[in-house]
């Protein structure tokens, strides 16, 4: 009597487990459907996304190779093909490069759009900020104040890496527009931040001078003071790794 039990007993059981199959499988299969289709699409994707970057990053080649041989409409060209079929970053960086061609031939307008579409292209602050950079001091001579602060806004902030350079270009503008107080107090600052780069420093205690100075009526020479620090600068770090590794001359011998 026992067996026939457990044989009711097994034949529910299984019974059981085959009502549980028929309910769960096909939510079971189409998980699995799901995330296999999932896993293809994030496969073509990211296929994808390297193909562009490949014909992105040989026209980028091209592009700057075309620049080293003074062929700015050849290398505009290739540019133009890196922003089209390229990623967000190289979108940014050929549009740079693009905006670079066209302020050397004289169109700022263009050149300025260029750079605040290469901004808006990318999320990354690294590439998209000198774009945005770029174009604010651009805008300074061609926008109104109100415009050029909207922009210098974006780039202040204490985890912005362009936070002192916007700050720096906006005290500029401000002194450009008669507003000497307001320029002042943001250079004081500039001055006295110690996570202030060290040309921003410098050039923060050249407009305050030429401010106590009364020059300030100049901004332009004002820029060229700030243009000839920035280059004695550069000068000097180039020299300087040089001298300590320039091998020690001989004495020079006296004719006999």
């Amino acid at each position: 009597m026992s067996d026939v039990f457990e044989q009711v007993e097994e034949e529910l059981r299984s019974e059981r487990y085959k009502r549980l199959a028929r309910t769960w499988l096909p939510v079971v299969g189409g998980i699995l459907l799901v995330a296999l289709i999932a896993a293809l699409a994030w496969w073509g994707w990211q296929s994808w996304e390297t193909s562009k970057a490949d014909k992105a990053s040989i026209a980028m080649e091209r592009g700057l190779d075309s620049l080293e041989q003074n062929n700015p409409v050849g290398a505009d060209a290739a540019f133009a093909q890196a922003a089209k079929e390229g990623n967000s970053a190289y979108k940014s960086l050929a549009l740079q490069q693009r905006a670079g061609i066209a302020l050397n031939a004289g169109r700022d307008a263009e050149a300025l759009a260029y750079l605040d579409e290469a901004a808006r292209a990318t999320r990354d602050p690294l590439i998209a900020g000198p774009a945005a950079y770029k174009a604010l001091l651009l805008a300074m001579d061609v926008e109104t104040l109100d415009q050029v602060k909207a922009r210098a806004d974006a780039l202040i902030g204490d985890d912005k890496p362009f936070n002192a350079f916007a700050q720096e270009a906006l005290a500029l503008a401000l002194l450009q527009h008669g507003k000497t107080d307001e320029a002042k107090a943001i250079l004081v600052v500039l001055k006295n931040d110690l996570d202030t780069p060290q040309q921003v420093s410098r050039n923060a205690q050249i407009a305050m001078d030429a401010i106590d100075s009364g020059g300030v009526t100049n901004i332009q020479a004002i820029m060229t003071q700030m243009a000839a620090a920035q280059a004695a600068a550069a000068q000097a770090r180039a020299q300087a790794p040089a001298q300590q590794t320039a091998p020690q001359q001989p004495a020079a011998r006296t004719p006999q």
